[in-house]
């Protein structure tokens, strides 16, 4: 009977180290991202694959098998995760000043309808909800959260944005030596001389012939 107890308590331990490697895309929808360079093209796509997560969870809970709970927390897990993903590409974004209309309107088009099917699903109140509560409130509290931060103004979130990645900044600063410091502002001062510096094809001393009338 301990046996027994023993190699349930291995295949438990297993199944959540398992989860905690597991990731949220699979290999072919992260060679998606990469090739989607545009961040309203990459906002797109990442509400296309929340939108399949939200679709494999009504297939699972529509279904009442045994051992549907875990399904259903994956689910939940990678959608939340999916979401994060979809803000950490907005702020990125607006703190390189790319206009994002396209892809925002995308994301507070179907967040509404996210949050809608995610209270259903809690108001409905599943019988094994117990098991994944957790990450359902979660993936609630998640959704809700970036639904505001999309509904925001897009150049009053860039600017907090910014002034919060100066803070970083300067508080990294703090916890440098003077020298570390210096050099990094060597080599961000070179890295713009170099972007402001412009190749040419003309020969020292000549210059572009002007325009004839």
């Amino acid at each position: 009977m301990k046996w027994g107890v023993a190699l349930c308590a291995v295949l438990c331990v297993g199944s959540l180290a398992f989860a905690e490697d597991r990731d949220f895309l699979t290999p072919n929808e992260v060679d998606q991202v990469r090739e989607a360079q545009d961040p309203n093209e990459r906002l797109e796509l990442y509400v296309h694959f929340a939108k399949q997560r939200m679709d494999l969870l009504q297939q699972y809970l529509s279904k009442d098998k045994p051992g549907r709970s875990i399904f259903i927390h994956n689910a939940l897990e990678d959608y939340g995760k999916i979401i994060e993903a979809i803000d950490s590409v907005s702020d990125d974004a607006l703190l390189r000043k790319h206009a994002l209309d396209k892809g925002l309107v995308a994301v507070l088009n179907a967040e509404k309808e996210f949050l809608d099917e995610l209270n259903k699903i809690q108001n409905s109140n599943p019988k094994d909800i117990d098991r994944y509560q957790f990450v359902l409130q979660q993936a609630i509290d998640t959704t809700s959260d970036s639904r505001e931060l999309s509904m925001e103004d897009s150049g009053k979130r860039a600017s907090e944005l910014t002034a919060e990645d100066a803070k970083e900044t300067k508080e990294r600063e703090a916890m440098m030596s003077a020298k570390e410091v210096d050099s990094r502002k060597k080599a961000a001062a070179t890295q713009e001389e170099k972007k402001k510096k412009i190749p040419t094809l003309y020969r020292p001393g000549e210059k572009p012939q002007q325009p004839q009338n």
